[in-house]
This record gives structure tokens, C-alpha cells and sequence, in this order.
């Protein structure tokens, strides 16, 4: 007589069976899309506020940061050394610490998390792209009368635009990853179909919805900054 433990799920009626062990529970299935259609397009909406939001404001914050770097030479260190270590606290704990501040865990806590995280790239980025101009080509522009504003928008950032439109794409790739760790406090957009599969007894088809999601949103992100960035240079496009 077998032992009590040696019996196999399929022996013990009373064992919890997974979604993974029953059939049909295929890895593709255009059916659960389908029939959740709409479940799925609101939590791509969440997602895409969220990631647009955060690079939107992480640029928002980066930039004057890079020019205080690039105005005062020794705060470059302590401002990328503060970005890099921002970027290193683990997303339960920047929850934990934001949370005395922005009240229940909510979407206001997932974006000022995402926000900070997006400084270690952009900060890094729009500093290189500033460094990068070329010193005599700004005292030109100061010789023929260019202030500060004028100077910035005429000739420091068309300049500096591909350091800075690299740094916007890397950033918002790697927070169209990163909204997913919103999970923990049900902001978590396209990670929610992961996470909700996880929980329905592993089932595949709402767990590849979701990271496949996640996939395609970062490509067309990436292929939008890089029409935008195109269309923001025309000067460097081949003259036929």
C-alpha cells in the first residue's frame, strides 16, 4: 500500500490543481484578448499615463540639474552620485519611504517613485549632451549678442538634442519595465495581467498578454522618440 506521502495529485482529489496541469491552457490565446478587451485596454491607458508621466516629469527635473552640473563643475559629482543612489533603493522601499509623505499606497506613490528612478538616465544624458557643446561655439553666440535663454535654445540644445533624446528613450523603456513593480499597490498597468495570472494558478494566456504588452509598448515608445527626434533635426538628414 503506498504511504500518504507518496500520493500524487492526481491520486488526491482534495490537492489543489493548477491552471498549468489542466487543458487547455495554451501560452497564446486570442480568446482571452477578445473577451477581455477591455480590462486589458485600461490597464494599457494606466500604464501609458504612468510611464509618460514620470519621463515627463524626471526631464522636468533633469534638466535644470544638468545645467546647475554643467554652471558649478563641482556639483557634477554630487548630483550624478545622488541620481545613481536614488536609483539603487529597491522599489518596495522607495514605497515604504514615500508613503508618510503621499498617504496610502497609491498611483501618486508609483509615479513620484518611477520620477525619481528616470534621474540616474536622464541627469547622466542631459549633462553629456551640454558638456558636449562645443565651448567656442557658445562664446560666438555670446560675442553676437545671444543671452542666456537665447543662448540655451539656440544653440545649446539643437546641439545637445541627440545626448538628450537618447537619454528619453532609454528612460521610458526602462520605465515601461518598471511601472509593473506598481503590483504591490494595484498600479501596476499592463503588470496587473501578470500578476493576476500568477494568482488565477499560473494562467499562461493573461501572463503573456501582459508582458507581451509590456514588450510592444516599449518598441513603439522607443520608435515615436526616434520619429520625434528625427523630426526636432532636420539638419541631420541627407540632402539628396
Amino acid at each position: 500500500m503506498a504511504s500518504l506521502g507518496a500520493l500524487s495529485a492526481a491520486d488526491d482529489p482534495a490537492a489543489p490543481v493548477l491552471a498549468a496541469d489542466e487543458a487547455p491552457n495554451p501560452w497564446f490565446d486570442p480568446s482571452y484578448v477578445t473577451d477581455n478587451w477591455d480590462t486589458i485596454v485600461g490597464y494599457l491607458g494606466q500604464h501609458v499615463r504612468l510611464t509618460v508621466g514620470a519621463v515627463l516629469l524626471g526631464a522636468l527635473l533633469a534638466l535644470p540639474l544638468a545645467l546647475l552640473a554643467r554652471r558649478t563643475r563641482f556639483l557634477a559629482g554630487p548630483v550624478l552620485g545622488l541620481s545613481s543612489l536614488v536609483y539603487t533603493v529597491p522599489s518596495l522601499a522607495m514605497f515604504a519611504f514615500l508613503a508618510p509623505f503621499t498617504g496610502p499606497l497609491s498611483a501618486t506613490t508609483v509615479l513620484i517613485g518611477l520620477t525619481l528612478y528616470t534621474l540616474v538616465i536622464l541627469v547622466r544624458n542631459f549633462l553629456a549632451g551640454l558638456q558636449g557643446v562645443p565651448a567656442d561655439v557658445r562664446e560666438a553666440a555670446r560675442g553676437m549678442g545671444y543671452g542666456s535663454a537665447r543662448l540655451f535654445l539656440r544653440v545649446d540644445l539643437p546641439l545637445a538634442l541627440p545626448a538628450f533624446m537618447a537619454g528619453l528613450r532609454i528612460a521610458t523603456v526602462s520605465t515601461v519595465a518598471l511601472v509593473t513593480v506598481g503590483v504591490i499597490t494595484g498600479n501596476g498597468g499592463l503588470g496587473q495581467l501578470i500578476i493576476g495570472g500568477f494568482n488565477s494558478n499560473f494562467y499562461r494566456a493573461e501572463i503573456v498578454t501582459g508582458a507581451v504588452g509590456c514588450v510592444l509598448l516599449a518598441l513603439v515608445a522607443d520608435v515615436l522618440l526616434a520619429g520625434l527626434e528625427r523630426l526636432l533635426s532636420p539638419w541631420t538628414r541627407a540632402v539628396r
